[in-house]
């Protein structure tokens, strides 16, 4: 992606590097500058991301609103990511997004989808690279990444696959493998949460990093360790709407803080009201071990509603009709 945004001629000293006359070491070493941004500098995403929703915004009126507005919110760097409602909507959008990034020279590429439909409508070579060779008639849809989350595309389901590394009984080891599970939204907060509260004590023992662990604590890892195998088979649905829910007349955000000796964290919930039913699923979740200096519970509670506050600002421009903060 970097590749196809030019350097201004102006800026080109700021990446110029040293190099031998074509590769040959017995030359004596010339000065060359990038003509293009270049992966591994640290101004790269950015510039690259202001190309892409420039490149949208000067092309707006070739494009329906919705378009436009995909390239400027739902683009991650080089990964777009977008729910519609039918099977239409995304075969029009995938198409009118591969076109306006063609405008500015960007190529949408590796298309993946939960639907059938849609991906027999991008051309075999635009797909995924597990797609290429898939039977769509015949054949389950594969497990792919989406930002670093496991998305089972056929049942449509966010999954977790959990390598039991064999790591050390030291504090060390149980960093790195508590370290190795990749939960952003927070599906796993409370199950995570177990594991660090055993290192804040490995901490408060004053441990040190390849020691042996105490057998008392050891014990509650081995646990934690067998409880781990059980996330394979955990599913989260990654609609936040069922399929045969109606109109949604109203969204609302629910926020619930709480805290203990042990912990204090903070959940949220998304409620949708039709006219006669109401479906509520779960959107995110944060949990923090208490601090290793004593606090009183009082202050952990407004630890909890600080960060469930936080959250509830973060949510402000989601587009729900209200929002609530509950402390428990």
């Amino acid at each position: 992606m970097f590749y196809q945004v030019y350097v201004p001629d102006k800026h080109r000293d700021f990446l110029r590097f040293l190099w031998w006359p074509g590769g040959d070491t017995t030359k004596p070493l010339e000065a060359y500058r990038m003509k293009v941004h270049i992966f591994g500098a640290v101004s790269s995403p950015s510039i690259a991301n202001f190309a892409l929703k420039q490149t949208a915004e000067d092309n707006t009126y070739k494009y329906d609103k919705e378009v436009t507005e995909t390239v400027q919110r739902n683009f991650y760097v080089d990964d777009c990511l977008k729910s519609v409602a039918t099977v239409n909507q995304a075969v029009k959008l995938i198409r009118d997004l591969k076109d306006v990034c063609y405008q500015g020279g960007f190529s949408l590429t590796k298309s993946v989808s939960n639907s059938r439909e849609v991906l027999l409508s991008i051309p075999e070579s635009q797909r995924a690279s597990n797609l290429k060779e898939l039977d769509l008639d015949r054949e389950q849809l594969p497990i792919e990444r989406a930002l670093g989350i496991q998305w089972n595309t056929e049942s449509d389901t966010f999954t977790f696959k959990v390598a039991n590394k064999n790591k050390p009984l030291t504090r060390r080891g149980i960093l790195s493998m508590v370290s190795s599970i990749y939960d952003p939204l927070g599906f796993l907060a409370p199950f995570i949460l177990k594991a660090k509260q055993i290192l804040q004590e490995l901490c408060k023992l004053e441990c040190g990093w390849d020691e042996i662990i105490p057998e008392k604590l050891a014990k509650r890892w081995q646990i934690w360790i067998t409880e781990l195998e059980q996330l394979k088979r955990f599913q989260v649905d990654r609609c936040t709407k069922p399929n045969n829910f109606g109109l949604v007349r109203s969204a609302e955000l629910h926020h619930f803080c709480d805290a203990s000796e042990a912990g204090y964290g903070t959940v949220s919930y998304l409620r949708f009201t039709d006219a006669g039913e109401i479906h509520v699923t779960f959107i995110l979740g944060k949990s923090r071990v208490t601090p290793l200096k004593q606090i009183t519970i009082p202050r952990l509670e407004l630890a909890a509603a600080t960060l469930a506050v936080k959250i509830t600002l973060a949510s402000a421009g989601s587009g729900v009709s209200d929002a609530s903060l509950i402390g428990c």
